[in-house]
Protein backbone atom coordinates (compact mmCIF):
# COMPACT_ATOMS: atom_id res chain seq x y z
CA UNK A 1 0.00 0.00 0.00
CA UNK A 2 1.11 3.71 -0.90
CA UNK A 3 2.85 5.40 2.32
CA UNK A 4 0.20 7.57 4.23
CA UNK A 5 2.70 9.92 4.77
CA UNK A 6 3.81 10.44 1.16
CA UNK A 7 0.03 10.58 0.09
CA UNK A 8 -0.40 13.24 2.78
CA UNK A 9 2.13 15.65 1.82
CA UNK A 10 1.59 15.05 -2.02
CA UNK A 11 -1.91 15.96 -1.34
CA UNK A 12 -1.06 19.03 0.91
CA UNK A 13 1.02 19.85 -1.83
CA UNK A 14 -1.88 19.76 -4.17
CA UNK A 15 -3.93 21.51 -2.27
CA UNK A 16 -1.38 24.63 -2.22
CA UNK A 17 0.02 24.60 -5.78
CA UNK A 18 -2.91 24.86 -7.77
CA UNK A 19 0.22 23.37 -11.17
CA UNK A 20 0.56 20.69 -8.70
CA UNK A 21 -3.47 20.43 -8.40
CA UNK A 22 -4.09 20.23 -11.87
CA UNK A 23 -0.89 17.83 -11.99
CA UNK A 24 -2.45 15.21 -9.32
CA UNK A 25 -6.21 15.64 -11.19
CA UNK A 26 -4.66 13.91 -14.42
CA UNK A 27 -2.96 11.49 -12.35
CA UNK A 28 -5.98 10.21 -10.95
CA UNK A 29 -7.80 10.62 -14.13
CA UNK A 30 -5.35 7.62 -15.20
CA UNK A 31 -5.96 5.60 -12.16
CA UNK A 32 -9.15 5.85 -12.38
CA UNK A 33 -9.66 3.51 -15.33
CA UNK A 34 -9.79 0.94 -13.70
CA UNK A 35 -11.49 2.92 -10.57
CA UNK A 36 -8.64 4.00 -8.45
CA UNK A 37 -8.01 7.68 -7.16
CA UNK A 38 -4.45 7.43 -6.76
CA UNK A 39 -1.82 9.76 -8.40
CA UNK A 40 1.48 7.02 -8.15
CA UNK A 41 -1.90 4.35 -9.58
CA UNK A 42 -1.93 7.02 -12.38
CA UNK A 43 1.62 6.90 -12.53
CA UNK A 44 1.98 3.13 -13.20
CA UNK A 45 -0.91 3.13 -15.60
CA UNK A 46 0.76 5.66 -17.91
CA UNK A 47 4.39 3.32 -17.75
CA UNK A 48 2.15 1.15 -18.61
CA UNK A 49 1.26 2.73 -21.36
CA UNK A 50 4.61 4.22 -22.90
CA UNK A 51 6.51 1.18 -22.08
CA UNK A 52 4.03 -0.82 -24.78
CA UNK A 53 3.81 1.74 -27.21
CA UNK A 54 7.40 2.24 -27.29
CA UNK A 55 8.11 -1.51 -27.24
CA UNK A 56 5.57 -1.82 -30.04
CA UNK A 57 6.80 0.79 -32.31
CA UNK A 58 3.78 3.43 -31.74
CA UNK A 59 5.02 6.09 -29.33
CA UNK A 60 1.73 7.93 -30.85
CA UNK A 61 -0.39 5.96 -29.02
CA UNK A 62 1.22 7.21 -25.61
CA UNK A 63 1.10 10.96 -26.65
CA UNK A 64 -1.80 11.04 -27.43
CA UNK A 65 -2.95 9.11 -24.44
CA UNK A 66 -0.98 11.79 -22.27
CA UNK A 67 -2.75 14.39 -24.19
CA UNK A 68 -5.71 13.75 -24.07
CA UNK A 69 -6.13 12.96 -20.36
CA UNK A 70 -4.78 16.95 -19.83
CA UNK A 71 -7.21 18.20 -22.55
CA UNK A 72 -10.07 16.08 -20.91
CA UNK A 73 -9.04 17.05 -17.53
CA UNK A 74 -8.56 21.35 -18.86
CA UNK A 75 -11.81 20.83 -20.09
CA UNK A 76 -13.24 19.98 -17.17
CA UNK A 77 -11.87 22.81 -15.41
CA UNK A 78 -13.16 25.10 -18.14
CA UNK A 79 -16.54 23.88 -17.85
CA UNK A 80 -16.59 24.68 -13.66
CA UNK A 81 -17.10 21.41 -13.34
CA UNK A 82 -17.71 20.04 -9.24
CA UNK A 83 -15.25 20.02 -7.58
CA UNK A 84 -15.06 17.03 -5.83
CA UNK A 85 -15.55 14.97 -9.15
CA UNK A 86 -12.44 17.27 -10.50
CA UNK A 87 -10.11 15.97 -7.58
CA UNK A 88 -10.76 12.66 -8.24
CA UNK A 89 -9.68 12.63 -11.26
CA UNK A 90 -13.32 11.36 -13.28
CA UNK A 91 -13.33 13.51 -15.98
CA UNK A 92 -9.53 12.39 -17.16
CA UNK A 93 -10.17 8.42 -17.74
CA UNK A 94 -12.57 8.20 -20.38
CA UNK A 95 -10.24 11.17 -22.12
CA UNK A 96 -7.10 9.11 -22.05
CA UNK A 97 -8.63 6.13 -23.33
CA UNK A 98 -9.78 8.35 -26.45
CA UNK A 99 -6.29 9.69 -26.42
CA UNK A 100 -5.04 5.97 -26.89
CA UNK A 101 -7.68 4.63 -29.31
CA UNK A 102 -7.08 7.37 -32.24
CA UNK A 103 -3.69 6.78 -33.11
CA UNK A 104 -4.29 3.08 -33.09
CA UNK A 105 -6.60 2.76 -35.22
CA UNK A 106 -6.26 6.47 -37.33
CA UNK A 107 -3.30 6.74 -39.22
CA UNK A 108 -0.68 9.23 -38.49
CA UNK A 109 -0.30 12.77 -39.49
CA UNK A 110 -2.11 16.35 -38.78
CA UNK A 111 -5.55 15.54 -39.12
CA UNK A 112 -5.14 12.43 -36.37
CA UNK A 113 -4.23 15.32 -33.97
CA UNK A 114 -6.85 17.42 -34.45
CA UNK A 115 -9.60 14.37 -34.34
CA UNK A 116 -8.14 13.29 -31.08
CA UNK A 117 -7.76 16.81 -29.52
CA UNK A 118 -11.73 17.20 -30.56
CA UNK A 119 -12.07 13.76 -29.37
CA UNK A 120 -10.84 14.81 -25.69
CA UNK A 121 -12.65 17.40 -25.23
CA UNK A 122 -15.59 16.00 -26.26
CA UNK A 123 -15.39 13.30 -23.79
CA UNK A 124 -15.72 15.59 -20.82
CA UNK A 125 -18.74 16.73 -22.32
CA UNK A 126 -20.05 13.31 -22.93
CA UNK A 127 -19.03 12.32 -19.37
CA UNK A 128 -21.28 15.09 -18.00
CA UNK A 129 -24.56 14.04 -20.49
CA UNK A 130 -24.13 10.04 -19.60
CA UNK A 131 -23.56 10.69 -15.97
CA UNK A 132 -27.01 13.29 -15.93
CA UNK A 133 -28.94 10.18 -17.75
CA UNK A 134 -27.35 7.59 -15.63
CA UNK A 135 -28.21 9.33 -12.50
CA UNK A 136 -31.70 8.55 -12.72
CA UNK A 137 -30.84 4.72 -12.15
CA UNK A 138 -28.06 5.39 -9.35
CA UNK A 139 -25.51 3.91 -11.78
CA UNK A 140 -22.23 5.30 -12.59
CA UNK A 141 -21.52 6.62 -16.45
CA UNK A 142 -18.41 4.21 -16.33
CA UNK A 143 -16.31 4.23 -19.39
CA UNK A 144 -19.32 4.47 -21.84
CA UNK A 145 -18.34 8.37 -22.59
CA UNK A 146 -15.25 7.00 -23.94
CA UNK A 147 -16.82 4.29 -26.04
CA UNK A 148 -19.74 6.52 -27.44
CA UNK A 149 -17.30 9.58 -28.18
CA UNK A 150 -14.56 6.64 -29.96
CA UNK A 151 -17.05 5.17 -32.11
CA UNK A 152 -18.37 8.30 -33.32
CA UNK A 153 -14.45 9.49 -34.32
CA UNK A 154 -13.85 5.73 -35.90
CA UNK A 155 -16.65 5.96 -37.92
CA UNK A 156 -16.58 9.51 -38.98
CA UNK A 157 -13.04 8.19 -40.69
CA UNK A 158 -15.01 6.33 -43.40
CA UNK A 159 -16.56 9.91 -44.20
CA UNK A 160 -13.41 11.84 -44.70
CA UNK A 161 -10.92 10.96 -46.59
CA UNK A 162 -8.40 13.27 -44.83
CA UNK A 163 -8.06 10.86 -41.88
CA UNK A 164 -7.09 7.64 -42.65
CA UNK A 165 -8.03 4.53 -41.32
CA UNK A 166 -4.76 2.20 -40.33
CA UNK A 167 -5.96 -0.19 -37.73
CA UNK A 168 -9.46 -0.58 -38.41
CA UNK A 169 -11.02 -3.88 -40.17
CA UNK A 170 -12.74 -3.66 -42.99
CA UNK A 171 -17.24 -3.65 -42.14
CA UNK A 172 -18.30 -7.42 -42.84
CA UNK A 173 -20.83 -9.59 -42.81
CA UNK A 174 -20.88 -11.89 -39.42
CA UNK A 175 -20.15 -15.72 -40.08
CA UNK A 176 -19.69 -18.54 -37.95
CA UNK A 177 -16.60 -18.93 -36.46
CA UNK A 178 -13.60 -21.47 -38.46
CA UNK A 179 -11.00 -21.39 -36.46
CA UNK A 180 -8.59 -23.87 -34.63
CA UNK A 181 -7.99 -24.45 -31.16
CA UNK A 182 -4.91 -22.47 -29.55
CA UNK A 183 -2.10 -24.45 -28.56
CA UNK A 184 0.06 -22.64 -25.89
CA UNK A 185 2.54 -23.38 -23.19
CA UNK A 186 2.01 -22.50 -19.56
CA UNK A 187 4.25 -19.83 -20.43
CA UNK A 188 2.50 -18.25 -22.73
CA UNK A 189 -0.87 -18.06 -20.73
CA UNK A 190 0.98 -16.33 -17.96
CA UNK A 191 1.78 -14.09 -20.71
CA UNK A 192 -1.78 -14.02 -22.17
CA UNK A 193 -3.13 -13.18 -18.46
CA UNK A 194 -1.52 -10.07 -17.95
CA UNK A 195 -1.78 -8.61 -21.35
CA UNK A 196 -5.71 -8.66 -20.23
CA UNK A 197 -5.08 -5.49 -18.17
CA UNK A 198 -2.99 -4.18 -20.80
CA UNK A 199 -5.47 -4.24 -23.11
CA UNK A 200 -7.54 -2.01 -20.92
CA UNK A 201 -5.28 0.76 -22.52
CA UNK A 202 -5.14 -1.15 -25.68
CA UNK A 203 -2.01 -1.88 -25.33
CA UNK A 204 -0.63 -5.35 -26.36
CA UNK A 205 2.30 -6.08 -23.98
CA UNK A 206 2.81 -8.37 -20.72
CA UNK A 207 4.90 -6.19 -19.23
CA UNK A 208 2.54 -3.32 -18.96
CA UNK A 209 -0.19 -5.58 -17.51
CA UNK A 210 2.01 -6.00 -15.16
CA UNK A 211 2.93 -2.50 -14.77
CA UNK A 212 -1.20 -2.26 -14.18
CA UNK A 213 -1.17 -4.79 -11.40
CA UNK A 214 1.34 -3.40 -9.41
CA UNK A 215 -0.49 0.16 -10.13
CA UNK A 216 -3.74 -1.63 -9.00
CA UNK A 217 -1.91 -3.48 -6.10
CA UNK A 218 -0.44 0.11 -4.91
CA UNK A 219 -3.83 1.34 -4.02
CA UNK A 220 -5.89 -1.62 -3.47
CA UNK A 221 -4.83 -5.16 -3.06
CA UNK A 222 -8.50 -6.20 -3.93
CA UNK A 223 -8.63 -4.67 -6.86
CA UNK A 224 -5.22 -6.32 -8.58
CA UNK A 225 -6.68 -9.58 -7.56
CA UNK A 226 -9.96 -9.26 -8.89
CA UNK A 227 -8.34 -7.89 -12.22
CA UNK A 228 -5.99 -11.25 -12.43
CA UNK A 229 -8.78 -13.17 -12.11
CA UNK A 230 -11.36 -11.38 -14.60
CA UNK A 231 -8.59 -11.19 -17.49
CA UNK A 232 -8.19 -15.48 -16.04
CA UNK A 233 -11.56 -16.02 -16.76
CA UNK A 234 -11.87 -14.31 -19.74
CA UNK A 235 -9.19 -17.05 -21.26
CA UNK A 236 -11.08 -19.45 -19.97
CA UNK A 237 -14.46 -18.47 -20.78
CA UNK A 238 -13.28 -18.00 -24.49
CA UNK A 239 -11.20 -21.41 -24.42
CA UNK A 240 -14.31 -23.54 -23.22
CA UNK A 241 -16.17 -21.81 -26.24
CA UNK A 242 -13.62 -21.83 -29.05
CA UNK A 243 -13.01 -18.05 -29.20
CA UNK A 244 -10.16 -16.60 -32.19
CA UNK A 245 -6.72 -18.30 -30.82
CA UNK A 246 -5.34 -14.57 -31.80
CA UNK A 247 -7.57 -12.94 -30.08
CA UNK A 248 -7.47 -14.95 -26.74
CA UNK A 249 -3.26 -14.42 -27.23
CA UNK A 250 -3.76 -10.57 -27.55
CA UNK A 251 -5.50 -10.36 -24.38
CA UNK A 252 -8.73 -9.00 -26.35
CA UNK A 253 -10.71 -11.54 -24.38
CA UNK A 254 -9.47 -10.24 -21.11
CA UNK A 255 -9.85 -6.44 -20.80
CA UNK A 256 -13.85 -6.14 -20.25
CA UNK A 257 -13.50 -8.61 -17.80
CA UNK A 258 -11.02 -7.31 -15.92
CA UNK A 259 -12.68 -4.37 -15.26
CA UNK A 260 -16.06 -6.07 -14.57
CA UNK A 261 -14.63 -8.19 -11.99
CA UNK A 262 -12.76 -4.85 -10.68
CA UNK A 263 -16.13 -3.20 -10.86
CA UNK A 264 -18.21 -5.86 -9.48
CA UNK A 265 -15.92 -7.27 -6.98
CA UNK A 266 -14.55 -4.56 -4.58
CA UNK A 267 -16.04 -0.94 -6.09
CA UNK A 268 -19.57 -1.26 -5.90
CA UNK A 269 -20.00 -4.36 -3.45
CA UNK A 270 -17.85 -5.07 -0.56
CA UNK A 271 -15.97 -7.94 -1.34
CA UNK A 272 -17.34 -11.42 0.41
CA UNK A 273 -18.19 -14.75 -0.82
CA UNK A 274 -21.69 -13.80 -2.44
CA UNK A 275 -20.21 -10.62 -3.80
CA UNK A 276 -17.28 -12.55 -5.53
CA UNK A 277 -19.64 -15.27 -6.92
CA UNK A 278 -21.44 -12.43 -8.13
CA UNK A 279 -18.94 -10.63 -9.67
CA UNK A 280 -17.68 -14.09 -10.95
CA UNK A 281 -21.31 -14.66 -12.88
CA UNK A 282 -21.02 -10.89 -13.87
CA UNK A 283 -17.27 -11.65 -15.24
CA UNK A 284 -18.47 -14.57 -17.18
CA UNK A 285 -21.03 -12.81 -18.55
CA UNK A 286 -19.11 -10.54 -19.89
CA UNK A 287 -16.90 -12.69 -22.03
CA UNK A 288 -20.30 -13.54 -24.06
CA UNK A 289 -21.23 -9.99 -24.38
CA UNK A 290 -18.00 -9.37 -25.90
CA UNK A 291 -18.57 -11.82 -28.37
CA UNK A 292 -22.17 -10.96 -29.35
CA UNK A 293 -21.03 -7.14 -29.54
CA UNK A 294 -17.84 -7.96 -31.88
CA UNK A 295 -20.05 -10.09 -34.26
CA UNK A 296 -22.85 -6.89 -34.06
CA UNK A 297 -20.19 -4.40 -35.25
CA UNK A 298 -19.10 -6.42 -37.91
CA UNK A 299 -20.60 -5.04 -40.17
CA UNK A 300 -19.78 -1.71 -39.33
CA UNK A 301 -16.41 -2.21 -39.05
CA UNK A 302 -15.49 -0.68 -35.97
CA UNK A 303 -14.24 -1.87 -32.20
CA UNK A 304 -16.72 -2.81 -29.30
CA UNK A 305 -13.74 -0.63 -27.09
CA UNK A 306 -14.92 -1.33 -23.50
CA UNK A 307 -18.77 -1.56 -24.34
CA UNK A 308 -19.15 -5.42 -23.52
CA UNK A 309 -17.55 -4.14 -19.61
CA UNK A 310 -20.37 -1.07 -20.04
CA UNK A 311 -23.40 -3.17 -20.80
CA UNK A 312 -22.67 -5.91 -18.38
CA UNK A 313 -21.69 -4.05 -15.25
CA UNK A 314 -24.72 -2.01 -15.99
CA UNK A 315 -26.80 -5.40 -16.07
CA UNK A 316 -25.61 -6.30 -12.71
CA UNK A 317 -26.12 -3.06 -11.04
CA UNK A 318 -29.21 -2.10 -11.64
CA UNK A 319 -31.22 -4.77 -9.97
CA UNK A 320 -29.56 -3.51 -6.67
CA UNK A 321 -29.09 -7.35 -5.90
CA UNK A 322 -29.09 -6.93 -1.46
CA UNK A 323 -25.49 -7.01 -1.61
CA UNK A 324 -23.72 -5.13 0.89
CA UNK A 325 -22.89 -1.86 -1.22
CA UNK A 326 -19.20 -0.45 -0.75
CA UNK A 327 -19.48 2.46 1.87
CA UNK A 328 -16.98 4.38 -0.27
CA UNK A 329 -18.34 4.32 -3.60
CA UNK A 330 -21.74 6.19 -3.33
CA UNK A 331 -23.09 7.03 -6.64
CA UNK A 332 -24.93 10.80 -6.79
CA UNK A 333 -25.72 12.09 -10.52
CA UNK A 334 -23.61 9.73 -11.85
CA UNK A 335 -20.45 10.44 -10.52
CA UNK A 336 -18.55 9.00 -7.20
CA UNK A 337 -19.43 11.13 -4.48
CA UNK A 338 -16.87 9.47 -2.19
CA UNK A 339 -13.89 7.53 -3.50
CA UNK A 340 -10.94 7.26 -0.97
CA UNK A 341 -7.04 7.89 -1.87
CA UNK A 342 -6.17 4.66 -1.00
CA UNK A 343 -8.21 1.58 0.02
CA UNK A 344 -7.47 -2.33 0.71
CA UNK A 345 -9.41 -5.14 1.24
CA UNK A 346 -12.17 -4.85 3.89
CA UNK A 347 -13.28 -7.60 5.96
CA UNK A 348 -16.06 -9.54 5.18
Amino acid sequence: MADAANINAWDDMANRNPVVRFIDECLRGAGQVIFQNNPLTGIFFLAAIWWGSIVAGQVAVAVGATIALIIATFTAVLLDVDEPSLRQGLFGFNGILVGAAVPSFIAPGWTMWILLIIGAAVSTVVMLAISNIMKTWGVAALTFPFVLTTWFLMLSAYAFHRIPIAGLSAPALPHAANVTDLHATLGNYLEYLFKGPAQVFLINNAISGLLVVIGLFINSRAAAIFALVGSAVGIIIALIFGGSPSAIANGLYGFSPVLTAVALGCVFYAPSWRVTLYALLGTIFTVIVQAALDTAMTPIGIPTFTAPFVFATWLFLLPKAKLKPHPHEEIKNGLFTKHPVAQDLPPT
